[in-house]
């Protein structure tokens, strides 16, 4: 009988192998994103681990949902009438996303990421305080991973932890069911970020508010922390599957395998016993 795990990662592969023009998420792409598509694999062929959502990093150009006017009352708080605290909601939208590095001209224009990212340059303007703002961003990747036990979610941890994705953390850890399946998040807050770069006027017009040299230096940043993520996953990846390959399945135990523990066991008292035996030769007596 398959287990509440077994069943749910089942379901999930199945899912994952529908055809690429029929697969759809929740994600504004809709599919798992390309740059991950090759460690969502080795994951997921992994015993007692399977993925349950993820993104592999993207830098975004996002327009902020509609928020309240001034001085009238506040609409029911629903994403389809209102933004929430970051923004998402009420009618936000990606003017431009990529998950990967954005590619920069080779010779500097005066105008290439404020058509890329459909800002226009008007002359100085103060927005209302209630508009709807323009954000570049970069947010590193975000794994959730569904395990079999507490142990699957330790060795899932420790993989990101030393990978540098410092906020990583497990949740769902009582048992309520019986079956205790942890939830581990693989993130890291610590190296995006979130700048305004315009705003839209009552007209729908999205204003820049900074200039094409500013937009430049933002998209160095954000292509650098990029490559740093890039990184992390790839130390991710390799710490991930150095976790399980330490433990022996039985497919894997060779006829000659030992456990560690028990070869230096071993191999102690072997040494002890040769020890004993040179002690005994030096003590006897000459004949």
């Amino acid at each position: 009988m398959q287990s509440r795990f077994e069943a749910k990662k089942r379901k999930i592969l199945e899912q994952l192998n529908t055809p690429e023009d029929e697969y759809q998420d929740l994600s504004p792409k809709g599919s798992v994103d390309e740059p991950i598509r090759s460690l969502i694999g080795d994951i997921n062929r992994l015993n007692g681990l399977v993925t349950t959502s993820s993104c592999s990093g993207r830098i975004s150009v996002f327009l902020e949902g509609r928020k309240d006017s001034e001085g009238t009352k506040s609409p029911p708080e629903t994403d389809v009438s209102r933004a929430g605290p970051g923004g998402k909601g009420g009618g936000g939208l990606w003017l431009s996303i990529t998950h990967s590095p954005v590619e920069v001209p080779k010779e500097a224009t005066t105008s290439h990421f404020m058509a890329k990212f459909g800002l226009q340059k008007t002359g100085v303007t103060t927005p209302r305080i209630n508009c709807r703002y323009i954000h570049l961003k970069f947010e590193p990747m975000i794994l959730h991973i569904l395990t079999a036990s507490l142990d699957d979610s330790q060795r899932v941890l420790t993989a990101a932890l030393s990978a540098g994705f410092r906020e990583s953390g497990a949740v769902s850890l009582n048992a309520r069911t019986g079956d205790l399946n942890p939830m581990v998040a693989v993130r890291s807050t610590g190296y995006s970020f979130d700048s305004i770069v315009g705003y839209q006027d009552d007209e729908g017009a999205n204003i820049a508010l900074v200039d094409e040299s500013y937009l430049q230096i933002l998209v160095g940043i954000a292509n650098d922390r990029f490559n740093i993520n890039t990184d992390r996953i790839a130390r991710f990846r390799s710490s991930l599957l150095e976790q399980y390959s330490e433990v022996p399945t039985a497919s894997t135990i060779k006829p000659d395998w030992e456990d560690p523990d028990v070869r230096r066991q071993r191999k102690r008292e072997e040494g002890l016993a040769r020890q004993r035996a040179l002690a005994s030769c030096s003590a006897a007596p000459e004949t």
